[in-house]
C-alpha cells in the first residue's frame, strides 16, 4: 500500500486516531561538511548521540537538541543521509518556553538569530494565554539549513496524547 492510498482527500470524514505509538525520532539535515556541521550544532549545546566513521568516505552523526525527543542526523557516504542539498531543510521548528531567553542563549553562543516576531492570532485560534505560538525567531546552520524557534507555553486542547 502506497501513502496515496491512504488519502483523504476531498473528504470531510476524519479517520480515526491509530493506536500504535510512532514517535519522530531523527530529522536528515543536509550538510556539505561534516565537522563543520558538528562543530555548530555541539556548539548550540546539543548532545551528541554517535559519530560512526567507515573509513574515510562514510559517516554519520546524531546530534539532539536539549530535552528533545527528537534527534537530528547528518553525515556522508552513507546510502539515503546525502541525497537533498545541503541548505534546503527549512523552517524545522524548536518549541521553546521562553523565546528571549532562548535567543539570548543562542546569541552567546555566537549565532546569528533574528530578532523575535509576533504573529497576531487568527480570528477563532483559541485564546491562550501570553504568546504562545505566536512568537518566532529564526537562525541557521553554517549550510543554510533554517531554524525557527518557537514560543509554546500553552498547548492548543488535544495537543497533548493521552496515555
Amino acid at each position: 500500500m502506497s501513502s496515496s492510498d491512504v488519502s483523504t482527500a476531498g473528504s470531510n470524514e476524519m479517520a480515526e486516531l491509530s493506536t500504535i505509538d510512532m514517535a519522530l525520532e531523527v530529522v536528515t539535515v543536509p550538510v556539505s561538511d561534516v565537522e563543520r556541521a558538528k562543530s555548530f550544532y555541539q556548539g548550540l549545546g546539543w548532545r551528541l548521540d554517535a559519530d560512526f566513521s567507515i573509513g574515510d568516505d562514510a559517516r554519520l552523526v546524531q546530534m539532539t537538541p536539549p530535552h528533545s525527543r527528537c534527534s537530528i542526523h547528518f553525515g556522508k557516504g552513507v546510502p539515503g543521509i546525502t541525497a537533498m542539498k545541503p541548505g534546503s531543510l527549512q523552517r524545522v521548528y524548536l518549541a521553546v518556553k521562553d523565546i528571549d531567553a532562548a535567543r539570548e542563549d543562542l546569541i552567546s553562543r555566537g549565532v546569528d538569530v533574528s530578532e523575535v516576531e509576533e504573529q497576531p492570532k487568527p480570528p477563532g485560534f483559541p485564546d491562550l494565554p501570553g504568546r504562545s505560538y505566536f512568537a518566532y525567531a529564526s537562525f541557521s546552520d553554517p549550510d543554510g539549513n533554517g531554524w525557527l524557534l518557537q514560543e509554546v507555553t500553552t498547548r492548543l486542547p488535544g495537543r497533548e496524547w493521552q496515555d
